[in-house]
């Protein structure tokens, strides 16, 4: 892994992934150096006490200091475009954590990423390994880092995968990989979509089984994308919202009009015992559904999973109702496709209409397809952030729209707006961090206002 005792390893960032990458170098005997931009970045007091470390080197990287590395372990925050990484990477090999993971991990992996629904993905399909008497671990840019992930006992890792993640890592090789779907997102990074998409696509490479999403062209493997084989097309699964074709995952309507997720002509499961609710999270279940077939998993074990399954903090989470309106919390919708997600999963089955409270930082995105899409569900919207006013100008077209300076005033706002039986969103389309920490902390700032609330109406 290193060229000599001699040399060192250089990480750049520390977050909690380069963190993680300092305890693994730790555990191995290695030597290595930390560079973050920022002055006061977390962890360091647990830094200071792993063996090997040699400098902390703080506000900005040490590009000599880099090139005298052997190797430059990058975290997912940094970009390969880095002016000192461009630099050097001719050089000096760069790498991610996933990459040194997969050289040391012993048991097969799926991997899973997209722009939305992956970490709903990810536990399901955890879940479902651990019912089938697995030894699963499950992590990557949920929850626990690869590298803390290793260990001599597992049977299955199951990662959830970032496109940041992914820009770093060589030959995944994964026993089951699918893309669930891609929408504009991280746009203030790539330069373009098609950027974004092909860091995407890496993960595919050396993939035993392909699932896809066969309603999202952008999620296939094309010519010019790794792989392009006919011995790795025997091996794609396809999933989706229409009736399925045999031996791939989908949608059945009975004779009695019950949906059920099916394969093939088998109808598997009724849409309706599913805890958690919404045609996105028939996708979900549908494509872990597809993931745990391909490796073998038994099914009954899984599908038993599949109905306890409750859901994730921030995700269409269900906050509570007060005079006849529901309250959602979608903190963890950072982008204009998690959003649209949400409100066609939702508007279905809501007894009114959608209020959606949104906004934040925009990243850049187009926030047109928004603009466009949610007349259906949608009554008005409450806007917070820095893109209120970008967002605002083009909402305004379709439905009424307001404007608040805090969450609390939007979640006000929206409920003397809401008529019982309308539904209140809070789906941002947006990143998090003009105003918090991130979405986590944003998402429990709404639950906390919807209860402040209830509980001050009930002393009225």
């Amino acid at each position: 892994m290193t060229k000599s005792n001699d040399h060192y390893i250089a990480i750049v960032g520390l977050g909690v992934t380069g963190l993680s990458c300092a305890r693994h170098l730790a555990s191995m005997g290695r030597r290595f150096v930390v560079m973050d931009s920022r002055r006061e970045p977390s962890g360091l007091a647990e830094l200071q006490t792993l063996q090997g470390l040699q400098e902390v080197i703080l506000g900005g990287l040490d590009r000599p200091k880099l090139l005298a590395a052997s190797e430059i372990w990058l975290s997912p925050g940094v970009p390969l475009a880095h002016p000192d990484i461009a630099a050097v990477k001719a050089h000096v090999p760069v790498r991610g954590d996933v990459d040194v993971f997969r050289e040391l991990a012993n048991a097969p992996v799926i991997a899973i990423t997209g722009s939305n629904g992956k970490s709903t993905v990810t536990t399901m399909v955890g879940a479902m390994a651990k019912a089938c008497g697995k030894r699963v671990a499950v992590g990557g840019n949920l929850g626990t880092p690869v590298l803390d992930l290793l260990a001599d006992n597992v049977d299955l890792y199951v990662l959830e995968l970032s496109s940041f993640q992914l820009e770093t890592t060589e030959n995944l090789a994964a026993k089951a990989a699918t893309i669930l779907n891609l929408s504009q997102d991280h746009m203030d990074r790539y330069p373009s979509m098609d950027a974004y998409r092909r860091a995407k696509l890496r993960v595919f490479q050396g993939c035993e089984y392909l699932v896809l999403n066969r309603q999202d062209a952008l999620t296939q493997p094309d010519d010019s994308s790794e792989p392009a084989s006919a011995e790795m097309t025997q091996k794609m699964t396809w999933f989706g919202l229409d009736s399925p074709k045999s031996g791939d995952f989908g949608v059945s309507e009975s004779e009695t009009g019950i949906l059920h997720l099916a394969k093939g002509q088998q109808r598997l499961l009724p849409v309706g015992q599913m805890m958690v609710k919404g045609r996105h999270n028939w996708a979900n279940a549908l494509a872990a559904l597809a993931l745990a077939d391909v490796i073998g998993l038994e099914r009954n074990q899984c599908l038993a999973a599949l109905r306890q399954f409750s859901g994730l903090p921030h995700r269409c989470e269900w906050v509570g109702q007060h005079q006849g309106v529901v309250f959602i919390n979608d903190s963890k919708a950072t982008n204009v496709g998690a959003t649209l997600a949400a409100l066609e999963g939702l508007g279905p089955g809501s007894e009114g209409k959608l209020i959606l409270v949104a906004g934040g930082q925009g990243k850049q995105q187009d926030f047109e397809p928004l603009f466009n899409g949610v007349s259906k569900w949608v009554s008005s919207a409450v806007l917070i952030g820095q893109a209120s006013a970008q967002l605002r100008a083009g909402l305004a077209t379709q439905i009424p729209v307001y404007e608040a300076v805090s969450l609390l005033e939007a979640v006000t706002k929206a409920r003397d707006i809401a008529l019982p039986g309308d539904t209140v969103v809070f789906s941002p389309a947006c990143a998090s961090f003009d105003m918090f920490a991130n979405y986590a902390e944003r998402g429990e700032r709404f639950k906390q206002t919807v209860q402040a609330l209830e509980q001050a109406a009930m002393t009225l």
